[in-house]
């Protein structure tokens, strides 16, 4: 009689919780973001700095919970240059890719790990003080499962216990979470880099198969290499090497040793193929590929006879290195979120340069989500790159839901020269994030002073007043640029040919007025900008130290002199007292220093 009555009473228990939880009242959140990975930390910190009613939701009980697997291998690839020769924080962290924007100098992953390329458990490590030395707001073990719309700017989301959260803002920070896995016959015999063995006795004398060209892949390759018999890596296309592209997310120089051994022809090797029409056929403990109706060759326009095909052997295990993709499921119906749709960028969702989804009102993207607006052209789908557009999405937020106007300091026309070319040498955003995030410098109708802020996505342009609260029509843009492909890659660093620079190196638009919308949804391929009135290239510098007098300083002048009509020269009194007697008009310089001598007498300050 006792268990019956003990199991009434839990029974009834539960029916009370169900009931109880089902009567809660929704938990309201001004801004909710779901993720505590790099990223969502990382806009948490600014929307903490600023005092907002913020949550963010993991679905973990950890910070960073991603990098407890991955990479698989436990090495990153994002660099921990611990030193620099120079103590200027902002200009380290232009070599500092692992270190998430912060005031707190403890917070560097200089301080955690001495190892260029640090172990993924440390950078765990990182995230989690991170999180608590901030006093950051992160729910853990709340797993969201459904964003719908509430109202038309509102957001209801549920999690894994049906409790539900009312948000005015919704930002997602989930980055590409799960594996991208293609449709082709005999999948089933192939294991994934999410669930391979990373037991090296379980690839001892066997013959592997990798699917991928990535980092991945190939980082996957030099993990197993010494225990293989060879290792073969298949992809659609020929990879490419990020230190010829300069884009940091193809193959990485510490993860290709394959290559060593595939071009010095020691076993291993490297083919193309579309995987989608091969076919995995398991006989006995091997691995058969066929491509019907084609030959398996590296040379595509090839005509061997069947007996000589690039994968008439079988392996012993395949492996699929093929990337990740955005999870969809995680909204409602009501929350139409569209994936690319240009060629590449289908496994992102489709947003704007706002970091908006299109369509969507009020639901916003951040961290590697957001890579569809660089992909293949700069740093955005990685720490170094997604920190800064945390911040610019910080920025953008401020302004729209807060009425707060972006960052900017206003001084002196003649303080400009010094203002750009520290801007050149130190700046770590537009430094990271070239050819996306630039700085903007904008003008009073006299030009006596100008109004600088940094960081502005460029592609914005034509938005600059609704998205800053500045006001302008004369624009000048300050951003980084690599030179293009067409030209030849030597270093030049001959100042008359600065627009022939193949390396990073500054560039300046100047408008007379804002680039219309139209102009700007109609770039040319290549183009970073609407052609302006007049621009300038300085100079690549082998050193990335854009202070040579005459090379970078002299040139940089006399442009801004030519777009300005003023004098940038730095004067002394008895050039200003001269130019004074011998000239109707005089250097801006010698003006402004008569300023601030006034203003530097009690008498002048009071009028008299």
């Amino acid at each position: 009689m006792l268990p019956h009555i003990v199991l009434v009473l839990w029974l009834y228990m539960q029916v009370i919780t169900i009931n109880c939880t089902a009567n809660l009242p929704a938990l309201k959140k001004d801004y909710c973001i779901i993720g505590a990975g790099p990223s969502g930390l990382q806009l948490g910190y600014f929307l903490h700095k600023a005092g907002r009613d913020y949550l963010i939701f993991e679905r973990t009980n950890s910070s960073g919970a991603f990098f407890m697997d991955y990479p698989r291998h436990r090495t990153m690839i994002s660099i921990n240059k611990r030193n620099t020769g120079k103590t200027n924080k902002e200009f380290n962290l232009r070599h500092d890719w692992n270190s998430l924007l912060s005031d707190d100098d403890s917070l560097q992953m200089r301080h955690y790990s001495h190892d260029f390329f640090p172990h993924a458990d440390v950078f765990v490590k990182y995230l989690q003080d991170y999180t608590e030395k901030h006093g950051i707001n992160v729910k853990y073990n709340t797993n969201i499962v459904n964003v719908k719309r509430r109202d038309k700017f509102e957001f209801q989301m549920q999690d894994q216990s049906n409790n539900t959260y009312d948000c005015g803002t919704v930002i997602v920070g989930t980055g590409l979470s799960l594996p991208n896995i293609p449709s082709f016959k005999g999948v089933e015999h192939t294991v994934g880099y999410e669930d391979m063995s990373m037991d090296k006795a379980d690839y001892e004398g066997k013959t592997v198969l990798i699917m991928g060209k990535g980092n991945s892949g190939f980082e996957t390759a030099d993990y197993i290499m010494g225990a293989t018999n060879f290792i073969h890596i298949l992809s659609r296309t020929q990879y490419k090497l990020a230190w010829n592209t300069h884009y940091v997310g193809d193959l990485r120089a510490v993860n290709n040793g394959l290559l060593d051994t595939y071009l010095l022809k020691s076993l291993d090797g490297v083919l193309y193929s579309e995987v989608e029409k091969m076919k995995f056929v398991k006989i006995g403990d091997k691995i058969h590929i066929t491509q019907p109706g084609k030959s398996n060759s590296t040379h595509r326009q090839s005509r061997r006879p069947v007996d000589n095909n690039d994968l008439r052997e079988p392996y012993d295990v395949v492996i699929r290195c093929l990337g990740f993709k955005f999870d969809f499921s995680l909204f409602d119906k009501s929350v139409h979120v569209e994936p690319g749709r240009i060629k590449g960028k289908e496994k992102y969702p489709a947003i704007t340069h706002s970091y908006e989804a299109f369509n969507v009102p009020g639901l916003f993207f951040t961290g590697t989500n957001t890579h569809s607006l660089d992909h293949k052209k700069s740093a955005g789908g990685f720490i170094h790159g997604f920190r800064y557009t945390a911040r610019v999405l910080s920025r953008i937020l401020e302004f729209r839901n807060h009425n707060v106007s972006w960052p900017s300091v206003t001084q002196p026309t003649t303080e400009l020269l010094n203002h750009i070319v520290k801007r050149f040498n130190e700046a770590s955003g537009t430094y990271q994030m070239y050819g996306v995030l630039g700085d903007i410098v904008m003008f009073s109708r006299n030009r006596t002073v100008y109004t600088y802020i940094e960081e502005f996505p460029v592609n914005l342009l034509d938005q600059l007043r609704t998205k800053t609260g500045h006001d302008t029509e004369e624009v000048l843009v300050i951003i980084m640029q690599y030179g293009k492909r067409r030209f030849f890659k030597k270093f030049t660093g001959i100042p008359g040919k600065a627009h022939l620079s193949y390396f990073l190196h500054p560039v300046l638009y100047y408008y007379d007025e804002l680039p219309s919308r139209g102009a700007m949804r109609n770039l040319t391929e290549g183009s970073v900008l609407p052609r302006p009135m007049k621009v300038h290239h300085t100079v690549e510098d082998f050193l990335t130290d854009f202070t040579a007098p005459n090379s970078h300083i002299l040139l940089l002048r006399r442009f801004l002199e030519s777009c300005f009509q003023t004098d940038l020269r730095n004067l002394y009194d008895s050039q200003c007292f001269s130019m004074a007697m011998t000239s109707e008009v005089v250097s801006s310089m010698c003006q402004y220093n008569d300023y601030q001598l006034k203003m530097s007498l009690p008498g002048e300050r009071q009028g008299s």
